[in-house]
């Protein structure tokens, strides 16, 4: 009889197959949901990464736009400001007053009423006293009228003209009626020192002197006076290129609504303006001869570097704005603490110099000690990106840190003197926005140049563009002819 078949013998025992099947499936939506899961924290990164840099650039612009010059009161107000002047008491130093005139053209007296003002009493005088008053005349405008003798040369029949000395111009004809040299110079220095508009000049004029001038009248004569200090703006050039110290920077120029740029290079005594299409190593050269072996006090701005005959002192003050830029991103970053403090012993190191508390040997050994402590420094700035980045752009200009402690008086840590230089421009940029043709661009470098130069040399601005415009032929003053220290 067969043997009769159980319940547990109708179950069938696991199949290995499956079983290894289902665990490769559970392993591979494992893995798929690892893979989606690494993309998804990639695309993260990277979107968190665009956000930084986004930020870190918006950081920076914020930063470049603080130490910009503002327009007048764009800045806000502080809430409570301190009291303007300086703090009384034993520290407020020498009391300063306007002094008493030498010369004295008016006098007047003043004298008692007849009675007083309060009570209507009668009035005894006690003493009387001075006071001072300097004012300016009442303008009106002088009108010359000059006879030109004309005639012809008896040896070659060449047509000649007579020449007052205070003319401006040998023009006749429908342009017979001419601007004198006080009123172009005036015009000049208001419009490329002062940064007022031909408009303005013309509506001072008219209110003011009852001349009457257009705005294109005045365009012609600034124009001319430009071309009556050409030859002084090329001597100019060339005592900036021989100069032993020169102070180079650059800013941004509108011309006929084009970005250009305007270069400044000084001197303590000269300065020279140059409006150039670019922003590099030709226009610099341009500027200051490819040649140029004197010292260059300028910023990182790299094109500088290729001049390989000069040379080179970068500026100090901003490398200590980027160290303190640095720690507010990075508190800890001990590599910017360290540099930081080892620029600002240089600085006072050559304070002490110039006061007579440090000898040139004592400076010397100083200079040293600071340049062995910045060496070993630099050989390990940490692992911040950002910090890095700054060591090694102070390699880069390791020659340059501290040239200035080889003959503090001649050599200047900053560039203070190129960034004096380009305020001017930049107040007039801020209200003119620039040049409208090439043709005004020569003309303002070339007024600029010669106005800042002027002033530099504490000689009358005024009176150094009446000479060049009464000149016959254009002229170099001897005042400005050669002084390139």
């Amino acid at each position: 009889m067969p043997p009769q078949r159980t319940r547990d013998d109708d179950a069938q025992p696991p199949d290995a197959s499956d079983d290894l099947r289902e665990r490769a499936e559970r392993a591979e939506r494992e893995r798929d949901h690892e893979r989606r899961e690494r993309e998804r924290l990639q695309h993260e990164n990277e979107r968190l990464r665009r956000e930084l840099e986004r930020v870190k650039r918006q950081l920076d612009e914020a930063r470049r736009a603080a130490h910009r010059q503002a327009a007048p009161f764009a800045k806000a107000l502080t809430p409570h400001p301190r009291r303007p002047g300086r703090t009384a008491g034993a520290g407020y130093g020498v009391k300063a007053h306007r002094r008493r005139p030498r010369r004295i053209e008016e006098r007047h007296e003043a004298p008692l009423p007849c009675a007083c003002p309060h009570c209507g009493g009668r009035v005894r005088e006690t003493r009387v006293t001075t006071q001072y008053q300097e004012e300016l005349p009442v303008p009106h405008v002088v009108v010359r009228q000059f006879r030109i003798h004309i005639g012809a040369c008896r040896a070659c029949g060449r047509r000649v003209q007579g020449r007052h000395p205070l003319q401006t111009s040998d023009a006749l004809g429908a342009a017979s009626v001419q601007l004198g040299a006080q009123a172009i110079a005036f015009a000049v220095i208001l419009n490329k020192q002062l940064g007022l508009s031909f408009g303005k000049i013309t509506t001072l004029f008219r209110q003011q002197y009852r001349l009457t001038v257009s705005r294109s009248g005045l365009v012609h004569a600034v124009h001319r006076a430009a071309r009556q200090a050409q030859p002084t703006y090329t001597a100019l050039c060339g005592q900036i290129r021989g100069s032993p110290v020169v102070t180079p920077d650059e800013t941004g120029w509108k011309v006929a609504g084009h970005l250009q740029w305007l270069w400044a290079a000084t001197t303590p005594t000269t300065t020279v303006y140059a409006i150039q299409p670019g922003r590099g190593y030709p226009e610099a050269a341009t500027l200051l001869g490819e040649n140029f072996a004197g010292v260059i006090v300028r910023d990182g701005w790299a094109p500088y570097r290729r001049f390989t005959s000069a040379i080179h002192q970068t500026c100090l003050a901003h490398l200590l704005r980027r160290a303190r830029e640095l720690l507010t991103d990075h508190p800890r970053a001990t590599f910017v603490t360290d540099v930081r403090a080892i620029l600002q012993q240089a600085l006072r190191l050559r304070d002490r110099h110039l006061d007579g508390r440090v000898s040139a040997h004592g400076l010397a050994v100083a200079r040293g000690q600071l340049i062995e402590r910045l060496n070993r420094r630099l050989d390990r700035p940490g692992t911040i990106s950002d910090v890095r980045r700054f060591a090694a752009h102070l390699a880069v200009e390791w020659p340059a840190l501290f040239t200035f402690l080889f003959d503090p008086t001649a050599i200047d840590a900053t560039n203070w003197r190129a960034e004096q230089a380009l305020r001017p421009a930049v107040v007039t940029r801020k209200i003119c926005g620039g040049n409208r043709s090439p043709h005004g661009a020569e003309t303002q470098q070339i007024l600029a140049s010669v106005l800042r130069t002027a002033q530099q040399r504490q000689l009358n601005p005024h009176a150094v563009l009446v000479s060049l415009l009464r000149a016959a032929t254009p002229i170099v003053p001897l005042a400005l002819a050669d002084r390139a220290r």
